[in-house]
């Protein structure tokens, strides 16, 4: 496999770039030396130039491959694969040519003709520019992915080193030297550690939680990538030694091209979030009753510009009017725009983003405007373990030293949660009278330790490993004893002041490195006087086997028995299934080789250091002194989040890398499964998982699960298999092994402090603070904006219902048009658009957390609102038809006088028959003033019905502005009467209707707008009439609400029968 020059075949094979698992190459279970022959290589030498470029041919560059996202073209025409907007883009076109036709006439209404299509247009421009920016952004999580590669890589290539090799120039079968601060650059076996120990951080491919040691030997071919220990994975870093591998997979076939595939394969299958399917399927409706409504407007109609004679029983003669025809196709596109809510993009946009704003507050940035929405009804959040339930920060948990005797052993459970030395204290702790055992350990966690731990900014961070930087911040918390100074106080504020007060005490002069086979790290320090110790570190059961001696509490050595080794065994064990990693102290005076070295390489304990071989006997004979119990804690704010899930009907599953123990120790302590709980049908690896027959029954199980070992495509599994299943996922991960499954989400949330740029850029929100309870706090918030935009949503649709019913009405009657296009996109547009932004400030119910997820079939408007808002729209439509009536017929109504402006009276049968004006005998109409204008008729009485009726349509817009405002406040609440929520719960809607009403006096008192839209000022009698037509709307919706409350009443007191019969 991978032989240049020969065995075509075979190359082939190796370079099947995306093979099934079972095509590559198992190196991890392989020997070394087996290794090296199938990839006919010599370690020293590695490969020639010349075979290199063979291999480089057929294997292609070491690089991920780019994919090629839609065009722009397609990207703009897939913003058109909308319901409303095709409905939007038929309207504006017909406008356009309607108005096109009117221009031939020139004069003032040319104007006003070409105002709406050109609105419509820029509203559609402006919505596809959103969008394909929106999804212009989508593919850079692939590109983020590339930066995590490395550039270069030191190389063997006919037998001499080459430091700075281009990293796409590797081929399968190079020899890479690894040293730390390295990135890998492609899949390798580790043929030989230069160091005695190889440690790598890949946490942010496989989840695990610390930097894993590697080494040369070969594992079951069936590991699961963290159990790959002799494998270093391209994109991964190394945080300590180095060494020599053996590269076996390069570019879209190492681990992270696989999930370079998988999250290209994810962004291909993202789906409409739930509000963006409900409004396609009132797209879908309104369609058909425009459909409907148009047809019918034209039938009732065709009797103006269509007439026929009956010769023998059969239609002859037929006349037709264009002018009339194209008059009522306008009515029908009138009809059109009055049934589609145009301001309805935008408000969702505006309420989305002042959403966004509300959920930046509390630490959730929103990177994508739907997901603000999609939150709100979320039933189940896979989340991440590491440094999302926890605070990936390791802190000591549990201190064990040794008591009075031999038989006695002193246990001090120890606060805190993160790097913050003053974050918790030890419980029980005799500060200032630490005794001599204690104090040793002290020596030994702040000596034999190459971490530490700063203050950056408001928070502390540590450098180096972290549970050393664990081991820092308890000596910090132990404190210093009675009579030893430190340079600094701790309650000045510095985070290492007690570790420098005993490095002064005692000076390192040499290290011995920790290495898997023994477990442990030690150092040799010499005292001011002199003396020297050798200060040891580990794993507590290597440790036991090396010492045979114990320290008491007074500092007394006493020898360490049979029954003490079971004593520490058992608090050991009682540690270990609490999910604590325990670490053991020992320590040895005046060590044989080293009693006069000092540090210089010419004495003869230098040379022992140099050669790990020797490490073993150095570390023997110890003194055992006490143990430290080491978590990644969870946040202690994460409990009560979960509580609040479980309240809210949503189901947490935690999906991570780690191993299972420590897993299932976090899931019991921060409530996924309580603490008597049999949880282990609910506690899985992703390996057993994806053995599962039917996996779908698993994921349906009530309450919380884990998936522990979970792999990238694991991940993505679980997500795909819930998606099916109807739920609506919230997936939260920080690393590379995250992305594939954050991008398929309904909702990826990636942590902002601790996140890759890879899980960022593939991700829907982002969270500031790395909290889960953060999450919590958005799925509250996204909620709250859910209803607050279907109390929009519907509060528009309530409008435009009113409006078809009064365009329906106008065309039924027969008399002249009351509102003209222009004026309904004007109502639709920016009339109605500040009360609808307004009621996305209104505020959350208090319960809000306390109801299940709502379901993604649930409908925006069921019957009964739909109902309502006829009988609303079927006021709406009479007051606006009413009123203009009223002002051709009477000259007063409810006692106010219309009749200052002397306009004519004509009779209802008249004015419904327009149409027929010219044909009537000795037909007058009185000029009559309005603002600053009079209107005369002299020359052509009929123009009474269509340049007269300026006033009259003032009154119709006028009254449907005022119905409008008194709506909104309906909005407040579904079923709430304004007795119990007042306007002033929600002040910006007082102030929105403020604006909307100065809109309007706006258009009607500045002459040049008022000439665009086709509108006259009005009288204070006349605006007198507006509100007494308009205020009946809200004592209206007030009666359907308490008829709304009583239903619903009856509805919950059937619920505990019908569940009884169930």
């Amino acid at each position: 496999m991978g032989k240049g020059g020969q065995g075509a075949g075979k190359k082939t094979s190796l370079d099947d770039r995306m093979a099934s698992e079972n095509g590559v190459f198992p190196a991890w279970a392989k020997d070394a030396n087996d290794c090296l022959e199938k990839f006919q290589v010599n370690q020293d030498k590695g490969l020639s130039s010349e075979e290199a470029s063979k291999r480089r041919q057929v294997h292609g560059p070491n690089e991920l491959e780019r994919h090629e996202g839609p065009s722009i073209f397609r990207l703009i025409l897939d913003q058109f694969n909308d319901t409303l907007v095709r409905i939007l883009l038929a309207a504006a076109v017909i406008s356009f040519v309607l108005a096109w036709y009117d221009g031939d006439e020139g004069g003032e209404m040319e104007i006003t003709a070409f105002v709406e299509p050109l609105v419509i247009f820029l509203i559609l421009i402006v919505n596809a520019i959103v969008g394909v920016w929106q999804e212009n952004n989508a593919e850079k999580a692939l590109e983020a992915l590339k930066e995590i590669q490395s550039d270069h890589a030191t190389i063997i290539r006919d037998g001499i080193k080459t430091s700075n090799l281009a990293a796409k120039e590797l081929v399968p079968g190079d020899i890479v030297e690894l040293k730390v601060g390295d990135k890998v650059p492609a899949d390798m076996r580790v043929l030989r550690l230069i160091s005695s120990t190889l440690r790598v951080e890949q946490g942010s491919l496989t989840g695990e939680s610390e930097a894993v040691s590697k080494t040369t030997k070969a594992v079951a071919e069936d590991a699961d990538i963290q159990g790959k220990k002799c494998m270093v994975f391209a994109g991964t870093t190394v945080v300590n030694g180095n060494c020599i591998c053996l590269v076996t997979l390069t570019g879209m076939r190492t681990e992270i091209g696989k999930v370079h595939l998988q999250i290209h394969e994810a962004s291909q299958c993202e789906n409409d979030t739930p509000l963006k399917k409900k409004l396609n399927e009132f797209g879908e409706v309104l369609t058909a009753i425009i459909g409907a409504i148009c047809a019918l407007v034209w039938l009732i109609n065709v009797k103006y510009f269509l007439s026929w004679e009956f010769v023998d029983g059969w239609p002859r003669n037929f006349k037709f009017s264009f002018e009339k025809c194209t008059y009522y196709f306008e009515i029908a596109v009138a009809l059109a725009v009055a049934a589609i809510p145009e301001g309805l993009p935008a408000v969702i946009t505006t309420c989305l983003a002042l959403g966004t704003r509300k959920m930046a507050a509390k630490n959730a940035l929103v990177r994508k405007l739907p997901s603000v929405e999609t939150l709100g009804c979320t039933t189940v959040i896979c989340s991440d373990k590491t440094g999302t339930l926890t605070t990936n920060q390791m802190a000591v948990a549990k201190l064990v030293s040794m008591g009075s005797k031999s038989s006695a052993l002193r246990s001090f459970n120890v606060e805190g949660t993160t790097y913050n030395p003053f974050d918790g204290k030890i419980q029980d702790w005799p500060s200032r009278e630490m005794d001599s055992n204690l104090q040793m350990i002290a020596k030994i966690a702040a000596l034999c330790n190459d971490s530490g731990v700063e203050k950056s900014g408001l928070h502390y961070v540590a450098t180096g490993l972290p549970t050393e930087a664990a081991l820092k911040v308890l000596v910090e918390k132990m404190g210093l004893p009675v009579g030893l100074d430190s340079s600094s106080s701790t309650s000045h504020g510095d985070a290492s002041c007690c570790s420098s007060a005993w490095n002064n005490i005692e000076r390192r002069i040499g290290t011995l490195e920790f290495d898997r086979d023994r477990k442990s790290m030690s150092v040799i320090v010499s005292s001011s006087s002199g003396k020297k110790s050798l200060f040891v570190k580990g794993a507590v059961e290597n440790l036991l086997e090396r010492s045979t001696h114990m320290q008491l509490m007074d500092g007394s050595v006493v020898e360490l028995d049979h029954n003490s080794k079971d004593l520490i065994l058992k608090s050991l064990i009682d540690m270990s299934s609490k999910a604590l990693r325990v670490l053991g102290f020992a320590y040895k005076d005046n060590p044989p080789q080293f009693e006069t070295y000092n540090g210089h390489e010419d004495h003869p304990g230098h040379a022992l250091l140099l050669d790990p071989a020797n490490y073993p006997s150095i570390e023997s004979n110890l003194i055992f002194a006490g143990m430290a119990g080491i978590r990644d804690p969870p946040r202690p704010e994460v409990h009560q989040a979960i509580e609040d899930c479980r309240e809210a009907g949503i189901r947490v599953m935690v999906i991570t890398g780690d191993n299972k123990n420590t897993a299932e120790a976090i899931c019991r302590e921060i409530g996924v499964f309580g603490y008597n709980e049999d949880f282990n049908s609910r506690s899985l690896t992703g390996k057993e998982f994806m053995e599962l027959r039917d996996p779908k029954s698993h994921l349906r199980q009530n309450g919380g699960l884990l998936f522990s070992r979970a792999e990238p495509r694991h991940k993505q599994e679980i997500v795909r298999l819930l998606k099916e299943d109807g739920e609506v996922v919230a997936m939260t991960g920080d690393g590379v092994n995250d992305a594939p499954a954050l991008k398929l989400a309904d909702i990826g949330i990636a942590m902002g402090i601790t996140g890759t740029e890879v899980a960022k850029e593939a991700s829907d929100m982002v969270l500031a603070d790395d909290n889960f309870s953060t999450i919590v706090a958005a799925v509250g918030e996204g909620r709250s904006i859910y209803n607050n935009m279907k109390a929009f949503i519907r509060y528009m649709i309530s409008s435009n219902m009113g409006e078809v019913a009064s365009i329906f009405l106008t065309a039924a009657l027969g008399i002249p048009e009351g509102l003209i296009p222009v004026q309904l996109l004007w109502v639709n547009l920016v009339t109605d658009g500040p009360p609808a932004t307004a009621l996305g400030f209104n505020p959350p119910d208090k319960d809000i957390m306390k109801k299940p997820p709502r379901r993604s079939e649930d409908s925006l408007i069921d019957t009964w609102i739909l109902f309502r808002y006829l009988v609303i729209g079927s006021y709406v439509g009479l007051a606006t038809v009413g009123i203009f009536i009223i002002w051709f017929t009477h000259h007063s109504f409810l006692g106010i006088d219309l009749s200052g402006d002397g306009h004519s009276l004509v009779t209802y049968s008249q004015l419904s028959n327009w149409g027929q004006c010219s044909s009537w005998k000795n037909f007058t109409a009185s000029p009559f003033t309005a603002g600053s204008q009079v209107y005369s008729f002299n020359d052509n009485p009929c123009d009474y019905f269509q340049t007269g009726k300026i006033k009259a349509m003032t009154l119709s817009l006028s009254v449907l502005v005022a119905i409008e405002m008194f709506n909104s406040l309906n909005a407040l609440s579904e079923d709430g009467s304004l007795l119990t929520m007042p306007p002033w719960v929600n002040p910006w809607l007082l102030v929105a209707m403020s604006i909307s009403f100065g809109l309007h006096f706006l258009i009607l008192y500045v002459p040049f707008l008022a000439q665009v839209f086709g509108i006259v000022p009005l009288s204070l009698n006349e605006w007198l009439l507006v509100l007494v037509v308009a205020l009946p709307v809200i004592l209206i919706d007030e009666v359907l609400k308490f008829v709304g409350r009583r239903m619903s009443a009856r509805t919950r007191g059937m619920k505990p029968e019908k569940h009884k019969a169930e």
